[in-house]
C-alpha cells in the first residue's frame, strides 16, 4: 500500500534522488544537442538553473526510470523470474506510448520491438550496445532495501533487456551502487574510490542466475572474460575521473575530461564529476551537467540522482516538486522507496518490506 504523500511533503533520500533525476533531465532536455557556446549564450555562464514550462517536461530518461521503478514496485519477489516479465511489459508499453516522443534511443526501440514479439530477452537485446540507456534508468534499483548481490543482479538485468554489452551491465551496477552508497550515508567525495574497489572486486563475476546465457556469442570464450571487458572499461573511466578531480576546476565542459556520456561508463563518470564539482550546490551540479557538448539530459539526470540521494529533497528548490512532469508518479514511488529504506531489513526472497 503506497502512503498518501504530496510533492510538498516528500522529504527522504529516495524522493531527493528520483526528483533530482527528473529535474536534471528537464534542465538538460533543451540543451542536449547544443554546443556549449550556444548553451552559454542562451542561459549564461552558469547554465540553466530554472525549470521551464508547467509542467517542466522530461525525456525518455525519466520515463524509463519510472518504468523500472514501477516494475520493481509491482514485483512479488526480487528474482529474475519475477522481475523480467514486469520490466519487459513496462518497456514495451513505454515504446508504444504516445508520450514516447522525446527523441528515444534507437537501441531501446529496437530491443523493445523484439521484446514485444516475445523473443527471449537475451536474443532481443542489442548485443553490441553499451549506450547510456542502460544506466540512465537504473536509479530505482539503488534505492531498494536489498542485499548487494540482489542489487547487482537487478541492475544488470534491467540493463541487459536492451543493452547487451558487458560495459552496459557493469556501468549500470556501478550507477545503482553509487545511489545505494549515497542513500546509506556515504559522502560524495568517497564515491570514486568505493566504485573503483567494487569494479575490481566484481571483475570476473558473471551473474548467471540473472543473465542466463547472455554471454554466449561468437568470439566469447567464457562468461568471466565476457564480463571482465565491461569492468575494465569502467575502471578506465574511473581512472579518468580521479585524474580530473586531481586538477583544479576550470569551469569548462566536464565532457572534455570524462567523456560525452553517450555510452554508459562515460555517463556515470561525467555525472559524478558534475556532482563532485558542486557538492554543496545541487542545482549547480544539474546546471553543470546540462552545460555540456554531450548527452546533457542523461548526464544532468544522473548527477541529480546522486546529489538527491546524498541530500534528500532538501537539496531542491521547494517550488519545483509540483511543476515537474510525472510529479504524481515520482511522489508515489518516492514514498514507497523511502518507506522501504526505513524498514527492518530484507526478507528471504531478496525483497525488502512491502511498499
Amino acid at each position: 500500500m503506497i502512503a498518501t504523500v504530496t510533492p510538498s511533503t516528500a522529504t527522504g533520500r529516495a524522493a531527493g534522488s528520483l526528483f533530482g533525476l527528473a529535474y536534471g533531465d528537464a534542465l538538460g532536455k533543451p540543451t542536449e544537442f547544443l554546443t556549449v557556446t550556444e548553451i552559454i549564450r542562451r542561459y549564461g555562464p552558469s547554465g540553466p538553473r530554472e525549470l521551464t514550462g508547467d509542467p517542466a517536461l522530461v525525456t525518455d530518461d525519466t520515463q524509463m526510470a519510472l518504468a523500472v521503478a514501477w516494475a520493481l514496485h509491482d514485483a512479488p519477489a526480487y528474482t529474475a523470474g519475477a522481475v523480467e516479465p514486469l520490466l519487459r511489459q513496462r518497456f514495451v508499453d513505454w515504446s508504444v506510448s504516445p508520450e514516447n516522443n522525446r527523441a528515444p534511443g534507437m537501441t531501446c526501440l529496437r530491443a523493445c520491438a523484439e521484446l514485444a514479439r516475445g523473443a527471449r530477452w537475451q536474443e532481443a537485446t542489442v548485443a553490441g550496445s553499451k549506450g547510456c540507456g542502460a544506466n540512465m534508468r537504473v536509479t530505482p534499483v539503488g534505492l531498494l532495501d536489498v542485499d548487494l548481490d540482489t542489487m547487482a543482479g537487478l541492475a544488470q538485468l534491467q540493463a541487459g533487456l536492451t543493452h547487451g554489452h558487458p560495459t552496459g551491465l557493469a556501468a549500470s551496477e556501478l550507477t545503482a551502487y553509487a545511489v545505494r552508497l549515497l542513500r546509506d550515508g556515504a559522502a560524495l567525495p568517497e564515491l570514486p574510490g568505493l566504485l573503483t574497489d567494487r569494479a575490481r572486486e566484481q571483475r570476473t563475476v558473471y551473474r548467471e542466475d540473472w543473465l542466463g546465457d547472455l554471454w554466449q556469442r561468437p568470439g566469447e570464450t567464457s562468461a568471466a572474460e565476457f564480463v571482465a571487458r565491461g569492468w575494465a572499461d569502467c575502471l578506465r573511466v574511473l581512472g579518468r575521473l580521479e585524474a580530473a578531480l586531481d586538477r583544479p576546476d576550470d569551469g569548462g565542459d566536464p565532457c572534455r575530461l570524462t567523456g560525452e556520456g553517450w555510452i554508459a561508463e562515460e555517463a556515470l563518470a561525467t555525472a559524478l564529476l558534475c556532482a563532485l564539482r558542486h557538492p554543496d550546490d545541487p542545482v549547480g551540479a544539474l546546471a553543470r551537467g546540462a552545460t555540456t557538448a554531450g548527452d546533457s539530459d542523461s548526464i544532468a539526470a544522473l548527477a541529480g540522482a546522486f546529489v538527491g540521494a546524498a541530500h534528500g529533497m532538501a537539496a531542491w528548490p521547494a517550488g519545483w516538486a509540483g511543476r515537474i512532469e510525472y510529479a504524481g508518479q515520482l511522489t508515489a514511488l518516492a514514498a514507497a522507496f523511502d518507506g522501504e529504506a526505513s524498514g527492518a531489513g530484507s526478507t528471504g526472497d531478496g525483497r525488502g518490506p512491502a511498499a
